[in-house]
């Protein structure tokens, strides 16, 4: 049987590290492919990606949907599970974006690149 000390244990199992999270944040609007998301993450490799994409599947907060087609197309999506997970990713995005205005104000030279809010 698998324990927990605390619930967010269970999250950082599902969520944590440095691209899930990321990735579920650029999965909400819609489908997407591997390479899009690749794209969209600078630094990230296509083993990596693939990886974290697999994990997040098997966990159930994403889905993928292949066409047949040649050369096969793979899209992947939010499923209904992991928009509950939404509520998270809004957080961090708005703890993040406080944070660096906080660190701006401290004289630190740090920007944000995002153009949605």
């Amino acid at each position: 049987m698998k324990q927990y000390h605390l619930g967010i244990e269970a999250t950082l199992e599902i969520l944590g590290g440095k691209w899930k999270a990321l990735i579920v944040c650029l999965l909400i609007p819609g489908m997407k492919r591997t390479s899009e998301l690749q794209r969209s993450i600078p630094g990230i490799s296509q083993k990596v990606l693939i990886q974290q994409l697999r994990e997040l599947e098997r966990d159930g907060i994403i889905g993928r949907h292949v066409h047949q087609q040649m050369p096969p197309k793979v899209e992947y999506y939010i499923t209904e599970y992991g928009i509950t997970a939404n509520r998270i990713i809004d957080l961090m995005c708005v703890w993040g974006r406080e944070n660096i205005e906080r660190r701006r104000q401290q004289g630190e030279e740090v920007e944000l690149l995002e153009t949605e809010s």
